[in-house]
């Protein structure tokens, strides 16, 4: 008879993807290993294999676990408009940097049947910015949209690269700038 799951799986799971995608993003994806990982996380190599079967069975759940998070925060945030998504989308960042840094660096290397509903997860995310960029200035459209949705993303999607905790703006305060920054750009259009 099949062995049941354990009642903490989900939670192995959770903990095997934040480890993984820590020794992913510090040591390059295409640098990595399972191995690699296991140590990380503090497991056995049996143990990772026995959640995910492959390297990229495990970017994979890193990735939809993050980006699926991020669509939820995002979906939530919705009612309050443009602020409310770049407030949203940065707390949604907040302890995500490896993964965050492992979709811009890794997303690219999976086989193309397992980026395609990642992929979606991520025009989704374009796809609600662009509306609330659209109701900041309904003149916007076509490329100038896209254009301007893309640079709302590039203002958030680099914080971890230059922000030190501790040091500075914190990621509340940085939002509310971002926000009236793109705001004030939008309107000068």
């Amino acid at each position: 008879m099949p062995r049941g799951i354990a009642r903490d799986h989900d939670e192995k799971r959770a903990a095997l993807r934040k480890g993984a995608a820590r020794y992913f993003a510090a040591n390059g994806y295409d640098r990595a290993s399972m191995t690699g990982a296991a140590r990380q996380c503090g497991v056995s190599k049996a143990l990772i294999y026995h959640y995910y079967d492959s390297k990229e069975a495990l970017l994979h759940d890193i990735l939809h676990a993050h980006l699926s998070d991020l669509v939820e925060m995002v979906e939530a945030a919705r009612p309050g408009g443009l602020s409310g998504l770049i407030h949203a989308t940065l707390t949604a960042y907040a302890d995500a940097d490896a993964e965050h840094k492992l979709q811009l660096d890794a997303l690219a290397t999976l086989p193309p049947d397992m980026q395609e509903p990642l992929v979606a997860l991520q025009r989704r995310l374009v796809a609600i910015m662009s509306a609330a960029i659209a109701e900041e200035n309904p003149a916007l459209g076509g490329d100038r949209l896209r254009a301007a949705t893309m640079s709302v993303f590039g203002i958030l999607n680099w914080f971890y690269m230059w922000h030190r905790p501790g040091k500075g703006l914190d990621r509340a305060a940085y939002g509310d700038l971002a926000a009236d920054f793109v705001r004030g750009g939008l309107r000068a259009l």
